[in-house]
C-alpha cells in the first residue's frame, strides 16, 4: 500500500506565504480594464519583452507561422484622374482566392515618394466615408497632393472585400485562429507589400495612420512589421478601453498586456497619438503619453512621441488630419515647414465611382467564406506536417500559453498536502505526493478530472508501477481547485487563458516542481478521460522528456480523434489546431 508523504519526498519545503486564491480566478481583465505600463529598467529588458510581445500578437493573429506571401496580382479598375493627382481603384488577391479592394491617391509627377498605408474604422462607409468627423476620400487626396503615394484599404466585410462578413467567426474558428483581427493584419501587410513593391515609393519613408478600428490596425502592423517608419493612431490608444469589436480581439491578444505596451512597441520610431475629450482617449496628455513616453526614454528618443489633442466626439475629423499632416510632413518629407501643412479643398466624387467592383462581380475564382475557411485549415495542416519538432513544439506552446517554471515555489498545508505556485503568476495548485514502494525509479504527475481525491480512489492510481513516487494535483478548476471565475465579459479570452490551458499550466508546474525535487529521476505522466488529453498535451510542449503512460485504464475519452467537435467539448484551446492540432500533439508526446 502506498504512503502519503510530503517531507521524506521533497529535498526543503520552503517557509513562503503561498497565494491565499489563485490570480487566474480573482483578476480576470477584459477590454473596459484600466491597464497601467509596466515598469522596464533598460531597452534591453523593454526589447526582450517586445519580442515576446511580437510572438504573442502573431500567434493570436493565427500568423505564426507566416503564410505564404503569395503573388499579390493587382487590378486596378479605373483612374479618377484630378489636376495633380490620381485615384486607382485597386484589388489585390492577398491570399489565393481572397481579395482585399482599396483606393490608391497618387502623386501624377513622376518621382520617388513616401508611402501611407490608410486602414480604416467602423464608420459606415468604410473607406469611402465623407463627413465632418470623418472622411477618407479628402485625407487621401490631400496626403497626395502633399507628396504621398497613399493606399486606402478595406476592412474585412467593407466594400469591395467581401468574402468574409465583417464580423463573423466562433469557437470553432478560433481553434484554427481564424478571424477577423488575423485577416486583417495580414491584409494590411500585404497591402504593405504592394506598396513597397511599387517604383514611385521610397521604401525608406513608410507611414500608417487610422482611427478608431483603423488605429488597431495601426498597432497591430506597426508591433510587427519594422517596414514602418512612422505610425499615427487616431483616437484608440487608451489604458482604459482596448477595442470592443471582433476585429481589434482575439483569443489571447492581450493575455498580460494592454495597447498601452502594443502602443510602445513602435519606440524609438516617431508616433504621433491623436485624442479627444470625446471618447476614451480622454486622459491621453496626462496618462497615456506620459506611461509610452517612459519607454522612448529608455532609447533617449522621448522626443519621437508627441499627441494632439482636441474638443471633439470620437473622430477623424479635419483638425486631427491636419495635425497627422503636419507629423508626417516633418517626420517623413523633413519639410521644415511642416507646421504650415493644411487641409485643401478637394473634390470627391460618388462614393460608388471609388469602389473597384462596382458594377462587376469579383474574379470567379474568389472563394466563398466556406471555401476561405477550408483554405486556412489546409494550410495550418500544410504546414504543421512541414515543420520540425522543435518549431512545432515552440508553436504549440505559445498558442496553448503555458511554460517550463524556471522555480516553483511550494509550501506544505498538512503533512501530505503542498500548495504549488508560480512566483510571477501568483497561481495556486494543490498537491499531494504518494511515496513508492522503496527507492523510487522516476515520478508520475496523475491527473483526474475530479482531482486529486477522486485520483487517489481510483482503479487506475492504484494500478501504477509500485517503484514510482507519485504527484497528484487539483488542475485548475478541479477538486479543491474548483472557485468561481467571470467568464462573462465580452472578448473574455483575449486576455484570459482557457480553462483547459490553464489546467496544462498546472501539470507543467507539477512536472517542473518535480524535476526540481529530483532532477536525476525520470518524469511522467498519467491521466484519466479528459484529463489524459490534459497530460498528452503537456508532454508534447514540455522542453524534457516525459513518459505517458496510457495503459491499465488511462485512457482518453472514447472515440478521441481530436476532432473540432472534440476539441470544443473536451479541450477548448483557442489556436490549438494553427500549431499543428492533435496530429502535432501525437508527433510531440513521448
Amino acid at each position: 500500500m502506498r504512503t502519503l508523504i510530503c517531507l521524506p519526498f521533497l529535498a526543503f519545503l520552503l517557509s513562503a506565504q503561498a497565494p491565499l486564491a489563485d490570480r487566474r480566478n480573482t483578476e480576470t481583465p477584459n477590454t473596459d480594464t484600466h491597464f497601467t505600463m509596466p515598469h522596464y529598467a533598460s531597452a534591453a529588458e523593454w526589447g526582450a519583452r517586445r519580442l515576446a510581445l511580437r510572438r504573442q500578437i502573431l500567434m493570436a493573429a493565427g500568423l505564426t507561422p507566416s503564410p505564404e506571401r503569395t503573388p499579390l496580382h493587382p487590378q486596378v479598375f479605373g483612374t479618377i484622374p484630378h489636376e495633380d493627382y490620381a485615384v486607382e481603384k485597386v484589388l489585390l488577391e492577398t491570399m489565393p482566392h481572397y481579395y482585399l479592394g482599396g483606393n490608391l491617391y497618387r502623386p501624377l509627377k513622376p518621382g520617388k515618394y513616401p508611402a501611407i498605408l490608410i486602414p480604416h474604422g467602423h464608420w459606415e462607409y468604410g473607406r469611402l466615408e465623407n463627413q465632418p468627423l470623418n472622411s477618407t476620400p479628402r485625407e487621401g487626396a490631400n496626403l497626395a497632393r502633399q507628396g504621398y503615394v497613399a493606399l486606402a484599404i478595406d476592412m474585412a466585410g467593407y466594400n469591395d472585400t467581401l468574402q468574409t462578413p465583417h464580423e463573423f467567426g466562433g469557437a470553432r474558428e478560433e481553434l484554427w485562429s481564424f478571424t477577423p483581427l488575423g485577416l486583417q493584419l495580414w491584409n494590411a501587410i500585404r497591402a504593405l507589400d504592394y506598396l513597397l513593391s511599387r517604383d514611385d515609393v521610397d521604401s525608406a519613408r513608410v507611414g500608417v495612420t487610422g482611427a478608431s478600428g483603423g488605429a488597431t490596425q495601426t498597432l497591430m502592423l506597426t508591433a510587427v512589421d519594422d517596414r514602418i517608419t512612422a505610425s499615427a493612431p487616431v483616437n484608440m490608444v487608451s489604458a482604459y478601453m482596448q477595442g470592443g469589436a471582433r476585429c481589434e480581439n482575439a483569443p489571447g491578444l492581450r493575455v498580460g498586456t494592454s495597447n498601452l505596451e502594443i502602443a510602445a512597441m513602435m519606440a524609438p520610431k516617431p508616433v504621433l497619438l491623436v485624442a479627444s475629450t470625446g471618447d476614451w482617449t480622454s486622459k491621453v496628455p496626462e496618462e497615456e503619453l506620459p506611461a509610452i513616453r517612459q519607454i522612448y526614454a529608455l532609447y533617449g528618443k522621448a522626443e519621437n512621441l508627441d499627441g494632439f489633442y482636441q474638443e471633439a466626439p470620437h473622430n477623424y475629423n479635419q483638425k486631427a488630419r491636419e495635425a497627422v499632416y503636419q507629423f508626417f510632413a516633418k517626420v517623413l518629407l523633413h519639410d521644415p515647414k511642416w507646421s504650415e501643412y493644411h487641409e485643401r479643398n478637394v473634390a470627391v466624387e460618388r462614393l460608388q465611382d471609388y469602389l473597384a467592383l462596382m458594377g462587376r462581380p469579383l474574379p470567379p475564382e474568389a472563394l466563398d467564406y466556406d471555401g476561405l475557411f477550408a483554405q486556412w485549415r489546409e494550410l495550418a495542416q500544410r504546414q504543421a506536417r512541414e515543420s520540425d519538432p522543435a518549431t512545432l513544439r515552440e508553436n504549440l506552446r505559445a498558442a496553448v500559453g503555458v511554460e517550463w517554471p524556471l522555480h516553483v515555489k511550494h509550501i506544505s498545508t498538512t503533512s501530505a498536502g503542498i500548495i504549488l505556485w508560480r512566483p510571477e503568476a501568483q497561481d495556486r495548485v494543490p498537491a499531494r505526493v504518494v511515496a513508492a514502494k522503496g527507492e523510487p525509479k522516476g515520478v508520475i504527475v496523475f491527473v483526474h478530472p475530479g482531482g486529486m481525491e477522486a485520483a487517489a480512489e481510483s482503479p487506475e492510481f492504484r494500478q501504477l508501477p509500485p517503484d514510482q513516487a507519485v504527484i497528484q494535483i487539483d488542475a485548475f478548476q478541479t477538486g479543491s481547485a474548483q472557485a468561481a471565475r467571470d467568464r462573462s465579459a465580452t472578448h473574455f479570452l483575449t486576455f484570459n487563458r482557457s480553462d483547459d490551458s490553464a489546467r496544462v499550466q498546472d501539470i507543467l508546474t507539477a512536472l517542473a516542481f518535480a524535476a526540481e525535487q529530483h532532477p536525476d529521476l525520470p518524469l511522467g505522466l498519467a491521466g484519466v478521460g479528459k484529463a489524459a488529453l490534459w497530460c498528452q498535451l503537456a508532454a508534447a510542449v514540455a522542453p524534457t522528456p516525459v513518459k505517458l503512460y496510457l495503459t491499465h485504464g488511462l485512457t482518453q475519452p472514447e472515440g478521441w480523434s481530436g476532432a473540432d467537435e472534440q476539441l470544443l467539448k473536451d479541450l477548448f484551446v483557442p489556436g490549438l489546431n494553427r500549431a499543428g492540432g492533435w496530429e502535432a500533439v501525437k508527433r510531440l508526446a513521448r
